[in-house]
């Protein structure tokens, strides 16, 4: 029963403002209010839709514009919503039927340029469509796109000869022959015909491959869900992770949509700085290299597969992805150095940094380096307890396995070491193991208070409660200010743990509590530093966080947050730093390196899963830099850049028009005015409209277009006798200045607005004409 209409426009007004402003998770809770108030209500759910879409979670959106579709059957656009997101998703079947639909739809409502769009995604899914090639060859005909038409009659013509009826084939080809007499495409099927032979396949559209690849690796997960509820063993639920990722990326590459175009032009302004900002030729091969390494590997061929990826690795494609597939796949192949190699560039990642673990673990076993197999499983089991604690005990377990890992450190005994190996190898390769874990833990003797122990204590039975003692006592001592009582605590306790790291970060406290910045600051940069060896990034970045929060102007420590962030898949947060780092060269007045760091940032934002309304952001800091180097050009690159991403923002639009008229070029310059008059006129934003063209006029009053354009404008808001008043003092002044050519243009424009007395204008044109 539907609820408030008040209520429900408020939401509905908040989530648009939430969603002009990028919001997008202001935005979906907005739009989810106002579903409570009308839930079946077509515009909040499309609303909702898009915003699900925008935060990623593509499968609920998906769900959205089905039921949206369902409740207005006549809207194309949700049905082409649910084409386009199970296309993403490698959903090919209702990918194609959706988007035949929505072609009809489109059709039906005369906007045959969408129909277009719609059919011909068909055709790039399944070729082989004969119903949308029809479809395609039709329209194309009555619009007059001859060549197009006679394509798709002849994609028709060897779909129904495959299919048995070479009469039909015929008719087909013949159409196309009537359409096109001298087409050298026509003449060849016409021969090939003639002789008994097959014509050509039609062929898979630009961008048709991503879908495919992401269907496949969809495909590679059926024989894996039937085996538990919870699916996956850790190594298969990264190689899963990997394999979807290398898709999306495939996709990314592959995709030809205006989005994609959009960031190949901020490719363009980053000049290929590294990363996945390859060269043309380059993304064409890593293209093909990832192709068929999913395909191969979709069919059980994966040491094809392997070569297939290492190929894209030569390229310059480089991901934690790939590298951790590549190790995977040697070790199957029994490639043990290589695989080690490959799986050093994945350890570091969230996503895969237990499966990275629990390989090198069974690796080296394979190795017979018991010693070191062990303490890759003890860092595996690390990350898994911390996985399943409530994440803020996560730190706090990780911290409890330091004197765990060193008391295996010095670990001799083979048999202890074997143990370890098999104890947690068992626990953990199991498609249940998160719930082995939960199960595990319940078992464990209850600690005081809110403490919570790691699962190792019980499985390992490891002794190391005597530097947890020593570092309680380390913190009564600090808590009651006996500082110097305190240090000489904890260098007691390091004689017994040298390398255990949380003593030497509660060093590094006592040292700032002490007043002992710079010394403080060497401690915790040297521990990072171990973190970071150690494969530890989430306890890497907070020492450097400390550090920076210590030194903010410490570079070199900036530069290694960003290092461990990225390695971490936490781009935002890399970016942010990256961002911080270009203003502190900014106000060091090192606008080069400022400038360079801004657009590495850029790359980032495009190699990830961040937050693309970073884009704007960034370029607006390079364009200003560009600008105060009074380089107009590449500022003129990247202000158009900005335009295509915000097409309503003011700042940029005044500094198109501003650098062109800078640069001598008034055409581009009324160019780009009259495109955003016009924007703002689609948008019934006449007022925006005189407003920004009133402040070009305070800096650029004698500048012929900016006046032009403002008559036209008011003109269009009806305001005819003030446009007439500026035009008429324009043309005096061109008059005065003998430019006459300009001043009929002038005059011309004031009869084109047809006033009352445009008699007298025409006639005033002719004389100047005639004179």
């Amino acid at each position: 029963m539907p609820g408030r209409e008040d209520i429900f426009q408020k939401a509905m007004n908040d989530g648009h403002s939430a969603a002009w402003d990028q919001e997008w998770d202001k935005a979906a809770a907005a739009y989810r209010r106002a579903l409570q108030e009308s839930p079946d209500h077509p515009k909040a759910l499309n609303s909702l839709g898009l915003a699900l879409y925008q935060l990623g979670n593509i499968e609920e959106a998906l769900q959205i514009y089905i039921n949206v579709a369902k409740l207005a059957p006549d809207d194309p656009i949700p049905v082409e919503k649910v084409a386009q997101i199970s296309e993403r998703l490698g959903e090919l079947k209702t990918a194609v039927d959706a988007a035949m639909r929505a072609g009809d739809l489109f059709l039906q409502q005369r906007d045959t340029e969408k129909a277009l769009e719609n059919w011909v995604r068909v055709t790039n899914l399944n070729p082989e469509n004969a119903i949308a090639h029809s479809r395609l060859a039709q329209v194309h005909e009555k619009l007059g796109h001859t060549q197009q038409a006679v394509t798709e009659y002849l994609a028709i013509a060897s779909i129904i000869q495959r299919a048995g009826n070479a009469e039909k084939s015929k008719e087909m080809v013949d159409k196309a022959q009537s359409l096109l007499p001298n087409s050298p495409e026509v003449k060849q099927a016409q021969n090939l015909l003639n002789t008994g032979q097959l014509l050509p396949k039609p062929i898979r559209g630009k961008g048709g491959t991503g879908p495919i690849r992401m269907m496949q690796v969809k495909e590679l997960k059926k024989p894996a869900a039937s085996r538990s509820a919870s699916g996956l063993d850790p190594i298969a639920e990264a190689r899963q992770k990997a394999l979807t990722q290398l898709a999306e990326l495939l996709f990314e590459f592959s995709d030809d949509s205006p989005t994609a175009q959009e960031r190949r032009g901020i490719s363009a302004i980053m000049k290929g700085t590294g990363g996945l900002s390859l060269q043309q030729s380059e993304q064409t091969k890593v293209v093909l290299h990832l192709g068929l390494a999913i395909d191969a590997q979709s069919k059980g061929n994966e040491n094809q597969a392997a070569e297939e990826m290492e190929g894209a690795l030569e390229a310059g494609f480089k991901h934690p992805s790939l590298y951790f597939n590549l190790g995977l796949l040697r070790f199957k192949g029994e490639r043990i150095e290589s695989a080690q190699r490959f799986l050093q560039n994945a350890i570091k990642h969230n996503d895969y940094a237990l499966g990275t673990r629990l390989l090198l673990g069974q690796l080296l076993v394979k190795k017979s380096l018991f010693h070191e197999a062990a303490l890759e499983y003890l860092e595996a089991l690390k990350v898994a307890d911390s996985i399943t604690v409530p994440a803020e005990k996560a730190d706090e377990i990780r911290q409890q396995y330091e004197p765990l890992i060193e008391a295996y450190e010095n670990q001799k005994d083979e048999t202890i070491l074997r143990k370890v190996c098999e104890n947690v190898n068992s626990l953990l390769m199991r498609p249940d193991w998160r719930e082995q874990l939960h199960k595990t833990r319940e078992q464990m003797p209850k600690q005081d208070g809110d403490m919570i122990a790691p699962l190792a204590d019980m499985i390992l039975q490891a002794q190391s409660s005597s530097v947890i003692e020593s570092m309680n006592r380390i913190n009564q001592l600090a808590r009651m200010g006996t500082l110097r009582s305190a240090m000489d605590e904890a260098y007691d306790a390091m004689q017994h743990a040298p390398t255990y790291l949380p003593l030497h970060t509660l060093m590094g406290d006592l040292l700032v509590q002490e007043g002992r910045h710079p010394d403080a600051i060497t401690k915790f940069s040297v521990v990072a530093h171990s973190y970071s060896a150690r494969g530890e990034v989430a306890q890497a970045t907070k020492l450097l966080r400390r550090v920076i929060q210590l030194a903010p102007m410490d570079l070199g420590a900036r530069h290694r947050l960003i290092d461990q962030l990225t390695a971490r898949g936490q781009l935002d947060d890399a970016i942010h730093e990256y961002l911080e780092l270009a203003g502190i060269y900014y106000r060091l007045a090192e606008l080069d390196l400022a400038r360079k760091t801004y657009t590495t940032a850029l790359r980032v934002v495009q190699q990830g899963n961040a937050n693309r309304d970073w884009n704007t952001h960034i370029l607006q800091r390079m364009a200003d830099i560009d600008l105060q180097r009074l380089d107009w050009k590449q500022a003129l690159r990247v202000y158009e850049q900005i335009r295509t991403l915000a097409p309503d923002d003011d700042a940029a639009r005044k500094q198109l028009v501003e650098l062109n008229l800078r640069m001598a070029q008034p055409d581009k310059a009324m160019n780009e005015l009259e495109n955003y008059m016009a924007h703002l006129q689609n948008q019934s934003k006449n007022d925006v409209a005189v407003l920004f063209l009133e402040d070009i006029m305070k800096e650029h009053g004698n500048q012929l277009v900016v006046k032009r354009t403002m008559a036209a404008q008011l003109h269009h808001m009806g305001r005819t006798n003030e446009a007439i008043t500026i035009l008429d003092a324009l043309g005096e002044s061109l008059m005065e200045s003998g430019d006459k050519l300009k001043a009929q243009e002038v005059i011309n424009q004031i009869v084109q607005m047809n006033p009352a007395n445009v008699d007298d204008y025409r006639k005033l044109l002719f004389q100047m004409q005639n004179s």
